[in-house]
């Protein structure tokens, strides 16, 4: 039995009518007429008591019309969950960060997405800027978080303007922790710990001016957790971005802005004019939805 011919019986049905049923389904009366007399036929039955000017059904056409509904009802289900399971997003995006404040905006996009689509799986890549950049241009990135300065060259991205300060971590019985801010003048005889990135350090001379070269550097790190452990133990003061200080127990570091201050602001960027996944498509879209 063809579900097309059930339409057109429970069309008849409730109009009445073949003539208005015919109207509603864009067919001819005479095609409606022929195609329902053959149902009745297959089911060896009438369906209508036919009068002059409108149709009923007979008890054979009621149990019909019950049973109709529910297989219509039943295909539609059937089509909204196919549809659904088309529609349904997995997958993998990859995202590659440091340790920086703007990670808290990555987690508020993500819960937004994660919520709409839970199915996909974001694997966090913890890098410096560099290795990130050089791993989305390989493809193996699909959203990065960059530190400015960062070269935007063939990138869409979003910005997130003074999203960071710069510090400096001590232990906290260190006798700069009662001060508010550090100064260049408390700096001059310590030895410090500065990022790797030459462009990052690059910033904290400019702020620091003429008196750079003067500076006892006695590490270098390229992310902050270890430039943490090496402050722990009496080794240096990390200078680097505040990040995600406000986990760290303040029983074994401590951090301090600098003064004057400096702030730095990230974005949040990925290749242009790549062809993505549909999950990683929905995940831009939430991104520029964060920024509007």
């Amino acid at each position: 039995m063809d579900i097309r011919i059930l339409r057109y019986f429970l069309t008849v049905a409730r109009e009445q009518n073949f003539t208005k049923a015919a109207e509603q389904l864009n067919i001819t009366q005479p095609t409606l007429s022929r195609q329902l007399a053959a149902l009745e036929e297959e089911l060896g039955t009438a369906l209508f008591i036919r009068g002059s000017r409108s149709i009923t059904l007979t008890e054979a056409g009621i149990l019909l019309k019950r049973r109709a509904l529910e297989i219509i009802d039943l295909e539609e289900k059937m089509l909204d969950e196919i549809k659904a399971r088309e529609e349904l997003i997995e997958g993998t995006i990859t995202v590659g960060c440091g340790e920086f404040a703007a990670v808290e905006t990555l987690a508020e996009i993500c819960k937004v997405y994660k919520k709409k689509y839970p199915m996909v799986q974001i694997a966090l890549y913890t890098a410096t800027a560099d290795s990130v950049y050089e791993m989305m241009n390989q493809g193996l990135v699909d959203i990065g978080l960059f530190l400015e300065p960062v070269n935007t060259e063939g990138l869409d991205y979003i910005r997130i303007m003074e999203s960071d300060h710069w510090v400096v971590g001590m232990k906290p019985d260190d006798a700069l922790v009662d001060k508010e801010y550090i100064t260049k003048e408390d700096l001059l005889d310590k030895p410090l710990i500065l990022p790797r990135r030459q462009n990052v350090q690059s910033e904290f001379a400019n702020w620091f001016g003429k008196d750079f070269n003067k500076l006892h550097v006695s590490f270098i790190s390229n992310l902050g957790t270890n430039a943490g452990v090496m402050a722990i133990h009496g080794l240096g003061y990390p200078v680097s971005i505040e990040g995600a200080a406000k986990y760290w127990r303040e029983d074994l570091l401590v951090q301090r802005r600098l003064y004057p201050e400096i702030t730095a602001s990230t974005v949040i960027a990925w290749r242009r004019n790549i062809p993505y996944s549909l999950a990683m498509n929905k995940f831009i879209e939430e991104i520029n939805a964060f920024k509007a």
